[in-house]
């Protein structure tokens, strides 16, 4: 069954967000439940395989999300046209993000070229770099089909076809962890890969989604009514989708720089840190994907109304998402202050007691952390997508630039630079919980400005002219 947004869009109630947030919040929790899961059996690996996982897949993240944040922009051209009726014009706008992720795989994957001197540059002691080194080097290599999954996705989620979408990332998902045991451990006569498994798993999941979008993309009903086989090189299309989407690129992978800068200071305290640290941010996914649900429901559903001229219909959607979400967010961070050891029961099951004993007070702490900056989290993630939707992507690119550096990263440099013992740590988590709240007051007070209701990344829809002249009659032209 497909989510199906009716011709009057929606009401902007939370009923209707909710109908569009639901299938994505499932899928990104899918994804995120196969993450966690690849961590777990890296923790019941070697713990020092969970932390080289963890670092290893920031730093090919940083360069990656460059190029994912590019592409998916597609979502917000397809809803747009799909609000302004102008279905032909989709399929075109996602084969130029399809052609996008193509040079990006290949820009990624010569990267590979580098990777030695970057891994000796974090400093982490052996083993855990050559762990860094292995799971980085694959990723790299892989990204091209993560990056065409994501491209192609869009054809459906910016037109709200959710439900088809979770189902496609549920059987990623199951492919990953199957893999992820398989290779990993060595079962059913595979030899044991650890965590280059780990790696391989989440590329042939990829590929897997890869094919089945491709299938739904070019079967004929959507070639005819989308356009899904004008598979030309549009240049004022791709320089539209380059204008829009390559800021809303930086963006994403600035913050994720930042956070990676982070992690590497981090790193660099002492090995139960890091692994307390690592374990703290698995924990968080759980409950920071399904947000990432809401937050792209936002995006889609103002992305529709702005196309169909409708803005005030956007803020009100944006509104209820944002209540929808606040809810949410209460009940984890309450959750993490009175069950935090429910949360880390998975990583204990299969670790080795005396590192579980060391990672456990820490861990607890940083949970009180997540409890606090998560419900601003809330708002960067609903008020930037809501913006990122109208196409006010250049206020949210310079935003994250100057407050990562100038809150987070240089902060938590300094504390693990100057201060000593456990300080580091706290002081260091400190300014990721201030950065994170600074942006989401800032998005906020773009987002109540109203200034993007006035923008639009889609071409104007053709109109007639609002006087025509008068049908001569028969008898003034003389017949």
């Amino acid at each position: 069954m497909e989510t199906i947004i009716n011709k009057d869009i929606n009401d902007g109630r939370a009923k209707e967000v909710f109908k569009i947030a639901l299938p994505l919040i499932l899928s990104t929790s899918a994804m995120t439940l196969q993450m966690f899961v690849d961590r777990v059996f890296l923790m019941w690996f070697d713990r020092d395989a969970m932390s080289g996982a963890m670092m290893g897949g920031i730093l090919s993240f940083v360069p990656f999300s460059l190029f994912l944040g590019t592409a998916t922009y597609a979502s917000t051209f397809v809803s747009q046209y799909d609000g302004a009726k102008m279905q032909h014009r989709i399929g075109p706008a996602i084969w130029q993000s399809v052609y996008f992720a193509f040079a990006a795989g290949l820009i990624l994957a010569a990267m590979v070229l580098f990777d030695r001197p970057l891994i000796a540059w974090i400093g982490h002691k052996p083993p855990i770099n050559e762990y860094e080194l292995t799971y980085y080097r694959f990723m790299l290599l892989g990204a091209m089909p993560g990056i065409l999954d994501s491209a192609i996705s869009c054809f459906l989620t910016g037109r709200g076809k959710t439900w088809s979408v979770m189902w496609v990332n549920v059987l990623k998902t199951i492919i990953n962890i199957v893999f992820d045991y398989v290779l990993i451990f060595g079962h059913f006569g595979f030899p044991k890969w650890g965590i280059a498994g780990a790696a391989i798993a989440t590329i042939f999941a990829n590929i897997v989604s890869c094919i089945i979008y491709f299938v739904i993309f070019l079967w004929p009903s959507c070639r005819e009514k989308f356009g899904t086989s004008n598979n030309r090189f549009d240049r004022d299309l791709f320089g539209r989708l380059m204008k829009f989407g390559f800021p809303s690129g930086v963006q994403f992978m600035l913050d994720v720089f930042g956070f990676t800068l982070f992690v590497v200071f981090v790193g660099r305290i002492d090995a139960v840190s890091f692994a307390a640290s690592s374990m703290v941010f698995q924990i968080n996914m759980l409950a920071f994907m399904p947000m990432i649900g809401f937050g792209m429901a936002t995006s889609i559903l103002v992305g529709r109304a702005i196309g169909a001229g409708k803005p005030d219909l956007a803020q009100k959607t944006t509104w209820s998402a944002a209540k929808l979400t606040f809810t949410y967010m209460v009940a984890i961070a309450i959750s993490y202050w009175l069950f935090p050891d429910l949360f880390m029961l998975p990583f204990k099951a299969g670790a080795m007691k005396e590192q579980m004993e060391a990672i456990r007070p820490i861990a607890i702490r940083l949970l009180y952390f997540v409890s606090f900056y998560c419900l601003f989290d809330m708002g960067n993630i609903i008020f930037a997508s809501a913006l990122k939707g109208a196409g006010d992507t250049k206020y949210v690119m310079y935003r994250s630039i100057w407050l990562n550096w100038l809150i987070m990263v240089i902060p938590s440099w300094a504390a693990v630079t100057f201060l000593h013992g456990q300080a580091k740590l706290y002081v260091a988590w400190a300014a990721l919980t201030g950065y994170v709240c600074a942006l989401a007051i800032l998005f906020f007070l773009r987002f109540i400005s109203g200034k993007w209701k006035e923008m639009r990344v889609i071409e104007k829809t053709p109109t007639l002219p609002s006087m025509l002249p008068d049908m001569p009659a028969i008898e003034d032209v003389g017949m």
